[in-house]
Order: structure tokens, then C-alpha cells, then sequence
């Protein structure tokens, strides 16, 4: 069963559901309706019954019992004694039996609701209700005696209960065409969206899935399928361009390396050895850091978290860093954050390493706090960096037409991308401004000021 269950369609999954949801709902209130209209049937021939008896009693407390006794409707009434004689009957009722034996006077007259056979009385062979009332005075106790058949209540909630067994089935069936039809309406735009989703190659084919026209939540569904395909094809776009730039930056030192040897092999013993060694030395250095750096940004892409966190003391790791390199100033101050602490070094020595190499005289480093965020200033006098440039020079391998990233100044356009994933990693931010704004003329640069924010922690 729920093997075929699950080989269903959406469709016939949700029909059979809605159908036993009708079926089960239907029966729950035939069953509700049937018992309350016998409730209520029952209730009105018992009071009809019991309102013919007090009539009875009346006249047999005034000893006016007429023969036979009068009665409208369909009621047998009789006037037992206490030694169970017939004083007085309607027409249609015996004259010398009591309808009840002594012990069913007994109970009936003590409230219980007593059923009988109409074979006993003649009448039919369905039950009767009977209803004992006491009469006359207390040295002649007597009992009246009204029957009712129940028949034709019985007969009524029999007409009714086939016609609930023929009429609901009916509207089950119509009620399931009528949803078969909706839910097909209704999913029609989610198979529009299976097919566009089909059609979606990588090809060149169109990247994009029907919106459907009405408001509604398929609509929605199908906004941020396109939400997230755009996304998809935006990081395909950059998966390729990444790949591209990496190839386009391996193969370089890979070409003049092999342009050397091809040449000093020419040359044979003419060659300069030791030189061509200390630039292939020089091109495998470069390879190694820009090899490092690439699996450093998977890293960083494949895990939204550093992989340790612990305090650091921002001012001993900027210290540290600027201890190795000429003309850095340092002016550091105890300033903790929590995270990756060799991550953090590597922030740190790519902005100094960065700033010496496009300084025109020295490099300050400065950290301290702001409000609940510890900051890491990195200064120099150079060039700058445009405005409208600040944000594109954080993407991976990029490089601006100025003096700032030239190749033979020994970048590969990632030292920013770097920065700016680790520290995103650490849940704080970068800026890039100008140092001096007021100088922009071409030979005096604006210089350029990088701050750095990332949570402050407590002094450990």
C-alpha cells in the first residue's frame, strides 16, 4: 500500500485524500443527523403519548371514565386496577388484557422507558412504546396505559438513511470531478515550472522559469526559483572567470620559466646558471603564493566560519607583523577580538605587505576601539584608490591601471579578495577611504586608509 502510495501523483494523492476526508465527514453526519432525528422522534411520541395519559387520569380522578375511551390520534389507551383488570379501553384496544404484565406495570410506572412487541397487541409487528401513568385515589390505585407503535418513525428514518446511502456517494463523485478539475487548474503552473526547469541546460538555453500571472504562492515559488537561478548562473560566472583569471595567472611564470630553461638549454654551458636559477627560484616563489592563495579562498568559500576561535590581541599580532618590514610605524594598543589568529595575521600582513609596496615614504598601523568593535587602521601615502574603483578591487584578481597593482609590483589581485573573505569570516568589515582627501593632484596621491572592524571581546 505504501508503495503505491507513493508511485501517485500529487494530483491523485490529494483527490484521494479530499475524497475520504467527504466520505468520512458525510458518514460522521449521517450518523449525527440519523441519531438525532430518532432522539427527537422518540421525544415526540413520548410526549404525545404521555399527553394523552394525563388527559386519561384526569378523567379517571373525576370517575368519568366513558366507554370506550376517547382518543384522537393513534394511541391504545387502557385503565388497569391494581389487580390488573381492564376498567375501561379505547376502541381499537383489548378489553380484557392488559397490554403490560403486572411486573412491566411495576417498571414502567416507575419511570423506565419499556418497549414492546405489536404482535402482543395486534396491531403490527414492529415495537410500540408504552407509557404507564398512575391514577384515581389512593384506595383504588389504578394505571393508564397509552401505546404508541413506532413504525412509521422507524419507516420515515429508513426512507431517510437510503437517501443519504444514494444522495451522498452522488455528491462524493461530484465534489472529486469538481476537485480533479480544480487541482489540475491549480497545479497546471507548477508543471509549467517542472518543464521550464526541464528545458534549463547549460547550453545557452534560457535560465529563466514561467511566473505565473495570478498572485499567489506558485507565483512566489516560481520568483525565487529565478531568485535563485540568477544566483546560480551569476556564481557559474564567476566560477568560470575565477578559473580563467587562475589559469591566465599560472600560466605566466609558467611561461617564463620555460622560456628560461628553453634558452639556457640553447645556450648550453654559454648560459648563466646561477642567474637563471635565482629567477626560477624568483617565478616558483610567486607560483607557491599564488598557489597558497587560491586554496586559501576555497577554504575560506567552503567554510562561512574560522575554524578556531580564541582571543587575539590585535596591537601584538600588528606589532608582529610590522616588526618584519621597513617603514611601518606601529601605534598598537592592547584591542582583542575573537577568532583565527593565523587568519587574522594574514589580514593584517596583506594590508601592510600592500601598503608598503604602493607607500611613497612610510606605513602607519594603528589599532584601537570603536563602540563594540575592535579596528585595525593601515595608512600610506600613495597613490590611492578612486572612489568608484574601491569596491572592484575586492574582487579576485583584479587590478587597476594605476601604479597600485601592476604585475611587476608582485600582486595577483588577490590580496584584497583575501582580506575581505577573512574578515567577513570573522564577522566584521573592510573600508577602504583616502588619507589625505584634500591631496589629489598627480604627483602627491591621497594615500590610502584601510580600516578594518571585527568584534570586540572582552580582555581575556
Amino acid at each position: 500500500m505504501k508503495r503505491w502510495w507513493r508511485r501517485q501523483s500529487l494530483r491523485v494523492r490529494l483527490i484521494v485524500i479530499g475524497v475520504l476526508g467527504l466520505s468520512l465527514g458525510f458518514l460522521a453526519g449521517a450518523v449525527a443527523l440519523m441519531a438525532t432525528l430518532g432522539f427527537v422522534l422518540q421525544r415526540s411520541v413520548d410526549a404525545e403519548a404521555t399527553a394523552v395519559g394525563h388527559q386519561v387520569a384526569d378523567l379517571v380522578g373525576a370517575d368519568a371514565l366513558p366507554q370506550p375511551l376517547p382518543v384522537a390520534g393513534a394511541e391504545l389507551v387502557q385503565v388497569v386496577d391494581a389487580q390488573g383488570r381492564v376498567r375501561a379501553a379505547s376502541v381499537e384496544a383489548d378489553r380484557l388484557v392488559p397490554m403490560l404484565r403486572p411486573d412491566e406495570i411495576e417498571r414502567a410506572r416507575a419511570g423506565e422507558r419499556l418497549f414492546i412487541d405489536g404482535d402482543r397487541l395486534g396491531i403490527n409487528d414492529g415495537p410500540v412504546r408504552v407509557v404507564a401513568l398512575p391514577a384515581g385515589p389512593a384506595d383504588d390505585p389504578q394505571t393508564v396505559l397509552v401505546a404508541r407503535s413506532m413504525v412509521d418513525a422507524l419507516r420515515g428514518l429508513g426512507l431517510l438513511r437510503s437517501y443519504l446511502f444514494v444522495v451522498f456517494p452522488l455528491l462524493v463523485a461530484v465534489l472529486a470531478l469538481v476537485a480533479w478539475r480544480v487541482i489540475g487548474a491549480t497545479l497546471r503552473p507548477v508543471e509549467s515550472l517542472r518543464l521550464g526547469a526541464e528545458e534549463i541546460t547549460g547550453a545557452g538555453a534560457s535560465t529563466r522559469l514561467p511566473v505565473p500571472v495570478r498572485r499567489d504562492e506558485i507565483q512566489r515559488l516560481a520568483v525565487t526559483l529565478n531568485t535563485m537561478l540568477d544566483r546560480l548562473e551569476a556564481g557559474r560566472v564567476r566560477q568560470r572567470e575565477f578559473v580563467a583569471d587562475a589559469a591566465h595567472e599560472l600560466r605566466s611564470p609558467l611561461t617564463n620559466m620555460r622560456t628560461q630553461l628553453e634558452v639556457a638549454q640553447h645556450l648550453g654551458p654559454k648560459a648563466d646558471w646561477p642567474t637563471v636559477g635565482e629567477d626560477l627560484l624568483t617565478d616558483t616563489k610567486r607560483l607557491s603564493r599564488l598557489v597558497d592563495d587560491l586554496l586559501l579562498l576555497a577554504r575560506a568559500d567552503g567554510s562561512p566560519q574560522p575554524s578556531r576561535h580564541e582571543p587575539v590581541d590585535l596591537g601584538v599580532l600588528a606589532r608582529d607583523v610590522a616588526g618584519r618590514l621597513d617603514r611601518v610605524d606601529v601605534a598598537d594598543s592592547p584591542v582583542w577580538t575573537k577568532g583565527n589568529a593565523d587568519e587574522l595575521r594574514r589580514v593584517v600582513a596583506n594590508l601592510v605587505d600592500n601598503a608598503v609596496r604602493h607607500s611613497r615614504s612610510r606605513v602607519r598601523v594603528a589599532t584601537g576601539t570603536d563602540g563594540g568593535w575592535a579596528v585595525v587602521t593601515v595608512t600610506d601615502d600613495g597613490p590611492g584608490i578612486p572612489e568608484v574603483d574601491r569596491e572592484h578591487v575586492f574582487e579576485r584578481f583584479t587590478r587597476l591601471d594605476d601604479s597600485r597593482a601592476r604585475p611587476d609590483r608582485g600582486g595577483a589581485g588577490l590580496g584584497l579578495a583575501i582580506v575581505r573573505e577573512l574578515v567577513r569570516r570573522h564577522g566584521g568589515t573592510v573600508t577602504l577611504t583616502d588619507a589625505n582627501p584634500s591631496t589629489r593632484s598627480a604627483d602627491d596621491g591621497p594615500g590610502l586608509r584601510v580600516e578594518v572592524r571585527l568584534p570586540l571581546e572582552p580582555e581575556a
